[in-house]
């Protein structure tokens, strides 16, 4: 009977840039993270692919020895290393240059990704062998998106249920790779953008959020929080304000409220919901519930409050954190908090995956919430990494 042939991978590893942003006075890749390069967190990643498959490192031509050392205590094994080019995409070429013939599937990964996990090297292998044709890793884009003139101008907002923030590494069959540099006419950001212009189709699959880009030394410090295993707090506050609408009905803290007027707003008014929200955005510096759900979106409109909630701690988790607590003030004559607090905190912590505690407090008849004419939620949220 015919033995059937374990598909060849090959690995690009891409570690010839200068990292300018990043201001650590040496190409990125050999910046350290937790003692190791981020060019050897990479390499680490190929070694545990369930795929064996053939690292190939593209460096800066004066760092190639050391590159070619980093890649052997990396991976227990010499690797190929060549030169990059003046660009990524050059650099690209150069390490396809030295490709096996034999090889089925090829894999370019930026060694900046230094924490994407062998899981996802894996997974991309798999849907290339499965589909025959190039996958790339993405996540849904989670800010809104403004398209935006030469002046500053805002010409229209971009629906983001059509975008996907892509990663590395990037899987093609070799021979659909190859093609799609040897046309390749202008430069490309990424190589799904090369292979889509040679006429190939290229699919998204589910990306990993540990597979962010270091850049800056913002994302070097996340970087060194994830690793530690240290869990590093963020704290975030939100607040937020409606008034009574009597034709409405009363929805807070997650809970109905009947026999009780009514908040004001385009959804359900559920100022508590809100506030908690715009502290957990706050906190994993993802903006704010307008920036981010839009003040008039139509599809929003009578939304209650676990629909924002269940969206921001999705938010929160896919850019790396868990919940740890949250706490809430709520500031009003009514309604009586007290005899349904328990069952607002119980909604509330199963929403979140997290304990929530709730308060509340008069102002004694001073202001618009003491002469009875709304609510305020103040928030203060507890993030961990």
């Amino acid at each position: 009977m015919e033995s059937i042939r374990e598909p060849r991978v090959a690995v690009v590893v891409v570690a010839a840039g200068s990292g300018t942003r990043l201001g650590a006075g040496r190409p990125k890749a050999f910046v350290t993270l937790q003692g190791r390069t981020l060019l050897e967190h990479s390499l680490h990643a190929v070694r545990g692919m369930r795929y064996a498959a053939d690292a190939i490192v593209v460096a800066p031509a004066d760092l190639a020895e050391d590159a070619a050392w980093l890649a052997e205590q990396a991976l227990g094994t010499p690797a190929t290393v060549v030169a990059g080019g003046d660009t990524r995409q050059r650099s690209v070429a150069e390490g396809l240059a030295v490709v096996d013939p034999s090889v089925d599937v090829v894999l370019v990964h930026d060694a900046a990704r230094a924490l994407a996990p062998a899981t996802l090297f894996d997974a991309v292998v798999e849907a290339v062998l499965e589909r025959g044709y190039g996958v790339i890793p993405g996540l849904p884009v989670s800010d809104t998106v403004k398209r935006v003139g030469d002046d500053g101008e805002v010409h229209e907002t971009v629906d983001r249920s059509a975008l996907s923030a892509v990663q590395t590494p990037q899987g093609f069959p070799r021979e659909q790779l190859l093609t799609a540099y040897a046309l390749a006419e202008s430069d490309e950001t990424d190589d799904a953008g090369l292979v889509a212009a040679a006429g190939f189709r290229v699919d998204v699959v589910p990306g990993d959020a540990h597979a962010f880009k270091v850049t800056t030394p913002w994302d070097l410090r996340r970087a060194e929080e994830l690793l530690s295993g240290v869990a590093v707090p963020r704290i975030g506050t939100g607040s937020d304000t409606h008034a009574f609408d009597p034709d409405a009905e009363l929805w807070l803290a997650g809970l109905h409220w009947p026999g009780e007027p009514g908040l004001a707003g385009h959804s359900d008014g559920d100022a508590v919901a809100h506030a908690i929200v715009d502290a957990l955005l706050s906190a994993a510096g993802l903006g704010d519930i307008g920036g981010v759900f839009g003040t008039g979106d139509p599809r929003l409109e009578g939304a209650h409050g676990d629909v924002f909630l269940q969206e921001a701690r999705r938010r929160v988790e896919e850019a790396g954190f868990r919940i740890g607590n949250v706490a809430v003030q709520v500031i009003g004559n009514r309604p009586k908090l007290a005899p349904r607090r328990e069952e607002a905190q119980e909604r509330l912590s199963t929403i979140l995956g997290a304990p929530v505690s709730l308060g509340a407090t008069t102002t004694d008849g001073l202001g618009f919430t003491g002469r009875g004419e709304g609510v305020t939620a103040q928030a203060t949220a507890l993030l961990l990494s």
